[in-house]
């Protein structure tokens, strides 16, 4: 029998990190156990420590199995499918990777503009299969100097502005409270922000005071030609009043990284006008890597009874 702390893996992590919490944890991988309630009964009061991703979270049933564990830690941002009712109850707490995403997924916020705005996976078509050798390509539109819109002005959503800023596009923003150190314009809802938008770009977090935030009314209020990107989280949009929109033409183009019943998307988005992401903006390895450690961090933290790192409110 080990003599290292058990660690409940509840999804699949990159080999590289859990490598290096082998070195100081027994992992017990429950996305490996054919049964779960079984596994769950055998290894349950040996572990101390859970390691989750943000798709996949962990709730009360399963924490209820877990009489010593101390932490939970979060591969990734987004902790709105982790039971903290549950955790809090029980004085559990929760760590996430905040800061060492944002700038990529504010790189692909902007990838996604661009990609729909200018059709660049059309044109990438276009090439491939032939038809430049028989006609140019139909126009697009430019990204330079649209107005951008912001749903959700935090760490990310900052990001994002910052780079909309070289592209001369006259940014403004909504978010449940004005913020004080930025010059942009301020709305109190999207739906207030929407008729003043070319572009609605969505980074508000996920959860359930953001679920349904940008509402039919918003899309509804968007100006003909608007280009809707998400970044967020699929919960966070009416999604059946998006895919009408899309499907009308009242949006002319959307990038879309994330959706609800991931990955089984409604195949209403498959459109061409449409540019898709697997819920991938913090996919590189640089970044993936340093959320690794960052979680490795707060729990070795807790184990060896040192301040963690990232902890949540």
């Amino acid at each position: 029998m080990s003599d290292k702390p058990g660690l409940l893996v509840m999804a699949l992590l990159p080999q590289r990190d859990l490598d290096a919490m082998a070195a100081r944890f027994t992992l017990l991988k429950l996305y490996e156990a054919p049964e779960t309630a079984a596994f769950l009964a055998e290894h349950g009061a040996s572990v101390r420590a859970v390691a989750t991703k943000g798709e996949n979270g962990i709730d009360a049933a399963t924490l209820a199995q877990l009489p010593h564990c101390g932490i939970v830690g979060c591969y990734g941002v987004g902790v709105d499918a982790i039971d903290q009712t549950a955790t809090r109850a029980r004085g559990i707490p929760v760590t996430n990777t905040p800061d060492v995403l944002t700038e990529e997924v504010a790189d692909m916020a902007m990838a996604l503009l661009l990609a729909a705005a200018r059709r660049i996976p059309a044109g990438d078509a276009w090439v491939r299969n032939g038809d430049w050798k028989r006609a140019s390509m139909p126009l697009t539109t430019r990204v330079y100097g649209k107005r951008l819109g912001i749903v959700g002005l935090g760490n990310i959503g900052r990001a994002v502005a910052r780079r909309a800023e070289a592209f001369r596009m006259p940014i403004s923003y909504s978010g449940r409270t004005p913020k004080a150190d930025v010059p942009y314009a301020y709305y109190p809802s999207p739906e207030a922000l929407a008729p003043h938008v070319d572009v609605m770009l969505v980074c508000a977090m996920g959860g359930a005071t953001t679920r349904g935030l940008v509402t039919a009314a918003a899309i509804g209020a968007l100006r003909p030609g608007a280009i809707f990107v998400n970044v967020s989280r699929g919960t966070v949009v009416d999604e059946a009043a998006l895919l009408a929109a899309l499907n009308s033409g009242a949006i002319a183009a959307a990038g879309l990284d994330v959706f609800l019943n991931e990955p089984d998307i409604d195949p209403g988005f498959l459109l061409p006008h449409v540019v898709l992401q697997p819920h991938n903006a913090s996919g590189t390895i640089e970044t993936r890597n340093a959320m690794g450690d960052l979680l490795l961090a707060n729990l070795e933290a807790h184990i060896d009874g040192k301040p963690l790192l990232t902890p949540l409110p």
